[in-house]
């Protein structure tokens, strides 16, 4: 049981308690072993009166566990100063029963290891009077001391890890709670009225329903990254190929510098905010938004806001509808060479933006006003009469901003 741990020399390694004659060791521990019931209890009297809001949990036979996980401890220490072979084993189950209540009830591992310096002190105490009655040398008791407070850290291993274990728990538990709030969320369509459901579920993860949200999809920097740190207030789940997040109150001071520290090195799309019920909105269009990034057609490696990006999600996703609009109101272009007819095009769109003259397009193309008057003579040639109309030059002004969008129609500066 030597608590000495130099290697200097076998004088350095030499153990006090060894020396001590047979008879006086086993009478010291006959007497602790006798006092063992006595000492349990004042230990626990004096932790329940440090520590008035611990619980007390009974056995099947009534016995507080506290009880008898002390004075069991005990008896194990003491068995072993009797033997002194190997290291005392510390008994299983109690200890790290007791590091899952602490974790289960939100409290921290420092009370507990606070506690269990109490007891020490307390059986230190005991056993330093007992020491005495049987004339234990001092240098022994010491030595006595070291191996108590080395059987503390196994007693606090055990608690830490059934600690771990609840708190992990815990953890799955939360999220498993959390997913099925976010299903409800931002389910397309709800079966009956969601609110108390949602309620329900809120309050079981104590989340506060917002007023708002905004929902976000997230693209993975790597397979194996590290969930991003955007605090309890944020749902997020990791369990779909594109991460999802829920944010309450998008709007809020503060809320934006948040998100961009704790996404840094993310990508994705955050929708508009909504109201809480129409949550599945500001999904359908993070979602349009990351379709769109991965299609390089918005900003890739940061994560944006939709609200920002509006003409492109508003003019690039109904794809089928503007690329038909395109066919039948681009029409006249074909009669012209694909060089040709995308300058054409080019000077048509910053015409149709400015509604100026000459010398404001030609400005705006970076080209002489002679050149836009000649080329929006032939314009005015290729679609004649339509030009006067308002909704036609409405549906070109569309689709071409949806060309220039998706890089087919270069910028205004030609």
């Amino acid at each position: 049981m030597a608590a000495t741990r130099s290697t200097a020399s076998p004088a350095a390694t030499r153990s006090a308690w060894r020396d001590v004659p047979r008879f006086q060791v086993r009478r010291f521990a006959e007497l602790a072993m006798a006092d063992a019931p006595a000492l349990a209890e004042e230990i626990l009297r004096e932790i329940q009166r440090e520590y008035p809001h611990l619980p007390v949990v009974l056995d099947e036979s009534g016995e507080p566990m506290a009880l008898v996980g002390i004075r069991r401890a005990i008896e194990v220490f003491v068995q072993h100063l009797e033997t002194s072979e190997g290291r005392p084993s510390v008994p299983p189950g109690v200890f790290q029963e007791f590091g899952r209540g602490e974790g289960l009830n939100g409290r921290s591992l420092d009370s507990l290891q606070a506690i269990y310096r109490l007891g020490v002190r307390l059986a230190w105490r005991r056993f330093a009077e007992i020491g005495q009655r049987v004339d234990i040398p001092p240098p022994a008791m010491y030595e006595l001391v070291d191996a108590g407070y080395e059987y503390l850290d196994g007693l606090v291993d055990q608690s830490v890890r059934g600690y771990a274990e609840a708190a992990a728990r815990q953890a799955g538990e939360r999220l498993r709670l959390q997913r099925r709030l976010m299903e409800l969320l931002l389910a397309e369509h709800h079966r009956g009225d969601p609110a108390d459901a949602l309620t329900e579920r809120a309050a079981r993860i104590g989340w506060p329903l917002p007023e708002k949200v905004a929902v976000g999809v997230l693209l993975r920097p790597a397979r194996e990254a590290l969930a991003p740190a955007v605090g309890q207030g944020v749902l997020l789940d990791l369990e779909y190929e594109q991460p999802r997040m829920v944010v309450p109150e998008p709007d809020a001071a503060g809320r934006p510098e948040l998100l961009h520290r704790a996404l840094c090195g993310w990508s994705g799309a955050i929708g508009p905010p909504v109201p809480l019920s129409d949550a599945a909105k500001s999904l359908r269009w993070a979602e349009a938004a990351v379709h769109l990034m991965e299609r390089r057609l918005l900003p890739a490696g940061e994560v944006l806001y939709c609200t920002e990006h509006t003409e492109a999600l508003v003019l690039l996703q109904p794809e089928e509808l503007i690329d038909d609009l395109a066919v039948r109101c681009l029409a006249p272009l074909e009669q012209c060479g694909p060089t040709h007819g995308r300058r054409l095009a080019e000077t048509l769109l910053a015409w149709l933006e400015t509604r100026g003259g000459a010398p404001e397009v030609a400005a705006r193309l970076g080209v002489h006003p002679q050149t836009v008057r000649y080329r929006l003579r032939q314009i005015r040639e290729l679609w004649g009469e339509e030009m006067d109309d308002p909704d036609r030059r409405f549906e070109l002004e569309l689709v071409l901003r949806a060309q220039r969008l998706r890089g087919t129609l270069g910028e205004t500066r030609r």
